[in-house]
């Protein structure tokens, strides 16, 4: 049996006598893979990869420098245009195939990715069937797209539109979910023509890099390129190079100002899916009990590290008391530990240290403004970085707690009066990425969809993702969209051929 450590709040069961989640042989080369193959970095500086269950290195990654992006860049731009005049039948047949090799390594991939992030099992395997899922849906999509059709708007003159690819996309991706995120950017940016060079987090490369190596025999040379680093160096250098035409992020918000800035000199496009801050609207007739349950997965999921996370609860005050119960009994019932410690295991460790020490930072705070932990609350006993699951109530309006990310197993409940006070409230962050309602009136849930101010709205459920539908948000939570053929139109240009046929 896996032996548990009680540290009061919760317990982080942890699997002493497991072996490890991966060999030295799982692991891909710690090397930039560039112009089809792994090489050497300009570089000897390296960063650790840690275990965040152990904090032991698992392995040490270069850290890439401009000369190394410049590399990566120069053989993604010779690939581009043969690359972009395939026909969207042999790309797509490409993607395929992307998919079939990934399915066939999804155990590896599974354990690479709960190494390197912590990631309970059960969330790891959700991870990679859906980047599966996502280069087996850009596959058919891009065989499908539509435009205006083509015909005489003017009289003699036939209009046609011709969707094109951008060029060459810089990359860069968060650490929450490495490959997931990757794919997201990777499938749509090949499906619509285009060649990269990607930098993935440097807390966790492993499965970006292997991803690499497990398809660089399928993906003409050049096509595909991955530069390890940080970001001040490699994420700057990709939205600056005047070689590359379009730059796309998912991360915080600063790092999304940082390379908005920087691309503005050579006036590339941006595709920016940032931070989110979640409101759950809970009214008097919402089935509570659905509530509390979904925000057991949806407020919890990936232990809060969700830029989509129910972390936001503004529940009517008539049925706040009932609803904190019920969501308490659904979170005390969550089990903590490492992803070897029992299929059960819902919540795992933060990234990193430094962003478990910026989590417990936020949840000092917020006990010095007033708010008090109905459970959780605090870091759990080492090694790892766990903290308990939180349910934080009293908080008052405008808290740090309730208008910041904090991007951990925290999920804060305020309370309202009238539904105007709601749309006002859940709008007041800077952030528009998701949102949910939560009642039974179906003209009430049509009007609240419509007034809050979010990319994705969801009526009585909450952190339900599809490839057929587009992911994206609004104000500090950035611009262009992820999945969905509205993902392809992000990834490419429209260009307007007109000719004159009169005779």
């Amino acid at each position: 049996m896996p032996a548990s450590a009680d540290f009061g709040t919760a317990e982080v069961r942890r699997a002493p006598d497991a072996p490890p989640l991966v060999k030295a042989d799982d692991l891909p080369p710690a090397r930039h893979f560039i112009g089809g193959e792994f090489v050497e970095a300009m570089s000897e500086s390296c960063t650790d990869v840690v275990d965040p269950c152990s904090e032991e290195i698992l392995v040490q990654i270069p850290e890439g420098t401009a000369e190394d992006v410049d590399r990566a860049v120069a053989s993604a731009a010779a690939a581009k245009d043969d690359w972009a005049r395939l026909v969207p039948k042999a790309r797509s047949e490409l993607l395929h195939a992307i998919a079939d090799r990934l399915a066939e390594h999804t155990e590896l991939l599974v354990a690479l990715e709960s190494a390197n992030t912590g990631k309970p099992i059960r969330v790891a395997q959700d991870d990679i069937a859906g980047t599966i899922d996502t280069f087996r849906f850009m596959a058919g999509a891009l065989r499908a797209t539509t435009s205006l059709a083509a015909g005489d708007y003017i009289e003699n003159h036939l209009s046609l539109i011709r969707r094109e690819p951008i060029g060459l996309v810089g990359v860069v991706t968060p650490w929450n979910y490495p490959l997931l995120m990757a794919a997201w950017k990777i499938a749509p940016i090949l499906a619509a023509g285009n060649t990269l060079v990607i930098k993935p987090s440097e807390q966790t490369p492993l499965t970006t890099l292997k991803f690499a190596e497990l398809v660089g025999d399928l993906v003409p040379s050049g096509v595909l390129n991955v530069v390890t680093g940080l970001g001040p160096a490699v994420g700057a250098r990709l939205a600056e190079h005047p070689d590359v035409d379009m730059v796309a992020l998912t991360g915080s918000v600063n790092s999304g100002r940082a390379v908005a800035r920087t691309a503005a000199e050579t006036l590339k496009r941006v595709h920016l899916e940032l931070g989110g801050k979640a409101p759950v609207v809970v009214f008097p007739d919402a089935d509570l009990a659905a509530v509390a349950s979904t925000l057991r997965v949806a407020g919890y999921w990936n232990s809060g590290q969700e830029c989509g996370a129910a972390c936001r609860v503004l529940v009517h005050e008539s049925v706040a008391g009932e609803f904190v119960e019920r969501l308490v009994d659904e979170v005390r019932g969550l089990v903590v530990g490492e992803p070897l410690a029992g299929e059960d295991v819902e919540i795992g460790p933060l990234v990193s240290k430094a962003h478990f020490d910026r989590v417990r930072a936020y949840l000092e705070r917020a006990r010095n403004e007033g708010a008090r932990a109905a459970v959780g609350g605090e870091a759990l006993g080492g090694p790892g970085y766990f903290v308990a699951p939180t349910v934080l109530v009293g908080v008052r309006e405008g808290a740090e707690i309730s208008r910041e990310e904090v991007f951990g197993p925290v999920v804060t409940v305020e309370t309202f009066r009238d539904e105007d006070e709601a749309v006002r409230r859940a709008n007041e962050v800077p952030f528009g990425l998701s949102a949910s309602v939560w009642t039974e009136n179906g003209r009430r849930s049509h009007d609240m969809a419509a007034r809050l101010d979010a990319g994705t709205v969801w009526v009585n459920a909450h952190l339900v993702l599809a490839n057929e539908v587009p992911w994206g948000g609004f104000k500090g939570s950035g611009y262009g969209r992820d999945l969905s053929i509205y993902a392809l139109d992000d990834y490419s240009r429209t260009k307007h051929v007109m000719h004159n046929h009169g005779r």
